[in-house]
């Protein structure tokens, strides 16, 4: 498989004629959609899911698939499919298992949505905005390195958790370059997995 990094949670992945894009919120580029074949969205946030742009991609490809939890599909309208925990299904091509259920919490119960994981064909695993660890191997885990309801050590002791192969940070846009330094200097040493990040566009091939 093919993993492209773009903006913050938006990420691309490939195999052949298979392709999904995975959160492509506010400031992902309309380009990220060229050929895509699904859309899956972890929750509703607009940093994870910009419903004019998802429009205008359905717009241009009525072909699209799209896959989000219950609440965003009800938004999103006709032609979204909805989804709940556990449910396995195939998007773009890939097989894909949906997990987890809730956003991450900052504090007091704040915020409080439905938020989906999703792994793809086994090997990859996307939580969204959530440290919620899967009942099954993963081979990469997309790693979200910042957030209001995220911490360092967050970070590691679900890296920890998890115990993947591979870890690629994502979900990094609000991230200084001196943060990122931080941040890549502490998960290369705590891990104890192949750590990678990618630049915005940069692709890698999966093991």
């Amino acid at each position: 498989m093919l993993l492209t990094k773009y903006v913050h949670a938006c990420v691309r992945i490939e195999d052949d004629q298979k392709s999904v894009l995975i959160d492509p919120g506010c400031w992902t580029a309309p380009e990220a959609f060229a050929g895509v074949r699904a859309v899956l969205i972890t929750h509703g946030h607009r940093d994870h899911v910009d419903h004019d742009l998802l429009a205008a991609a359905r717009k241009a490809d009525p072909a699209l698939e799209v896959f989000a939890p219950e609440d965003v599909a009800a938004e999103l309208g006709d032609g979204v499919r909805p989804l709940a925990v556990g449910e396995r299904f195939e998007a773009g091509g890939f097989a894909v298992r949906a997990v987890g259920g809730r956003h991450a919490q900052v504090i007091d119960n704040h915020p409080d949505c439905p938020n989906l994981g999703y792994l793809v064909e086994g090997a990859l695993y996307h939580p969204g905005d959530s440290l919620h660890v899967p009942d099954e191997e993963v081979r990469t885990l997309l790693l979200p390195t910042t957030g209001p309801w995220l911490t360092m050590r967050g970070a590691i002791e679900m890296v920890r958790a998890v115990r993947p192969g591979r870890v690629v940070p994502i979900h990094d846009h609000y991230h200084s370059a001196a943060g990122r330094e931080n941040f890549d200097g502490w998960l290369d040493g705590e891990a104890d997995a192949r750590y990678t990040r990618l630049a915005l566009g940069e692709s890698t091939r999966l093991d």
